[in-house]
């Protein structure tokens, strides 16, 4: 079920349509594949009647937890990835694989391949895209911003040019970002603050997103509703982000950076447990309208998804610590220009109200089941690790 379109390498050709980009085999399959995975799922109605569910960014953190809930419930899912090394892979392959695992066709492409894309639209009539692919980290993106602006606005252009030529047309719910408020210092921050000023170029491109999706929703009546997530964490996380990177560093003996502001201010963030996320993804999915309908208005919605509960990076620490049962060797170190915010708070009053939105995961709990998954798969010790990442250092 783990496929790749536009790949060099063959192990055999899927199908061919209009002279399009063959479908294929990677050159060394995940288990349990089969040639007819794809059109089986596509061919497939699921519990919800009609409805088909495009899910990019399937291998990445929030991605794996969404495809495989909508999954869980007897949705129809195809999930896309361009499986980039940005962190190492193996971990993108292990989600991956559990989504095979799952009955979830695993596609290897890259948004802006537009020929394998409307491929695969061709193959499957998607009905919901949710647009989770993206370049992810701030302080990365000021060292390679050609990659943000590929990854980010190029390729999301790509997919909404590519949906908006489908009949019909399918709606999409998309990732945006808590970067997009920048440097704001009204708290919590309201869909309806401003989000002029980005920090980074992250949140530019983030905040690029959001108005580019405004204007399909303008110009071609595409339904569509970004969600702004609020740092998220939780088991398989990314290991670029502050709760894995530092619970490496702790088990490993290694020191930790933690950024402070001027006169010592405390970095706070809205920690937002993934499932408490996906639960909002789905809500969002659940309630759209569709696309281009002649009965029905498109939509055009923003939402805060955050937990609200605002904790100081040496909070999260310190529970870490407990919950390892481990001393952190922290070492403060000024912020400086890092395209880094000293807090986030999400008001979440918008999304409980329309999607139900409620979160049910203090930071704790969270982090003790992030901690759990962690000894999983990392083995016992917390040091069993994939070749790619051995010797990996975050940005």
């Amino acid at each position: 079920m783990f496929l790749s379109l536009g790949a060099t390498a063959l192990l055999g050709v899927l199908w061919t349509r209009n002279q399009g980009t063959p479908v294929v085999l990677l050159v060394q399959p995940l288990s349990g594949t089969s040639a007819s995975a794809l059109y089986k799922t596509c061919a497939s109605s699921g519990s919800g009647i009609g409805k088909r569910y495009l899910v990019t960014g399937a291998a990445g953190f929030i991605g794996y937890h969404a495809a495989a809930k909508l999954r869980s419930r007897g949705d129809v899912v195809v999930g896309l990835d361009n499986f980039n090394d940005y962190y190492p892979v193996s971990l993108k392959r292990a989600r991956a694989q559990g989504l095979v695992d799952m009955g979830v066709p695993v596609v290897e492409l890259d948004l802006n391949d537009q020929e394998g894309l409307q491929e695969l639209f061709r193959l499957c009539s998607f009905t919901h895209v949710l647009h989770l692919a993206a370049q992810a980290g701030v302080r990365y993106a000021a060292r390679n911003p050609f990659a943000y602006i590929q990854s980010n606005v190029a390729a999301s252009v790509s997919l909404m040019e590519t949906m908006r030529l489908q009949k019909p047309m399918p709606l999409l719910v998309y990732a945006s970002s808590s970067s997009v408020y920048g440097l704001s210092k009204r708290f919590p921050f309201t869909e309806d603050d401003r989000a002029d000023r980005p920090a980074s170029l992250y949140a530019a491109t983030k905040r690029s997103l959001e108005l580019l999706a405004h204007s399909y929703f303008n110009i071609y009546r595409m339904s569509v509703t970004g969600l702004r997530f609020f740092t998220v964490y939780g088991p398989w996380g990314r290991p670029d982000m502050s709760v894995m990177a530092f619970a490496r560093n702790i088990v490993d003996g290694k020191p930790i950076r933690v950024f402070q502001g001027p006169n010592g201010t405390e970095l706070a963030r809205d920690f937002t447990f993934v499932e408490d996320i996906v639960a909002g993804v789905l809500a969002a999915l659940d309630t759209s309208a569709p696309s281009n309908d002649p009965h029905t208005a498109p939509v055009n919605r923003l939402y805060n998804l955050g937990n609200t509960q605002v904790h100081t990076v040496t909070e999260m620490v310190r529970t870490l610590e407990d919950l390892l049962g481990m001393k952190a060797n922290i070492r403060y170190q000024p912020l400086g220009a890092t395209g880094d915010v000293l807090r986030t708070n999400a008001n979440i009053t918008a999304a409980h109200n329309d999607l139900g939105y409620t979160p049910q995961t203090n930071l704790r709990a969270g982090l003790q089941a992030f901690v759990e998954w962690y000894f999983q798969y990392y083995g016992s010790d917390g040091k069993r690790r994939p070749a790619d990442e051995v010797g990996y250092i975050p940005d």
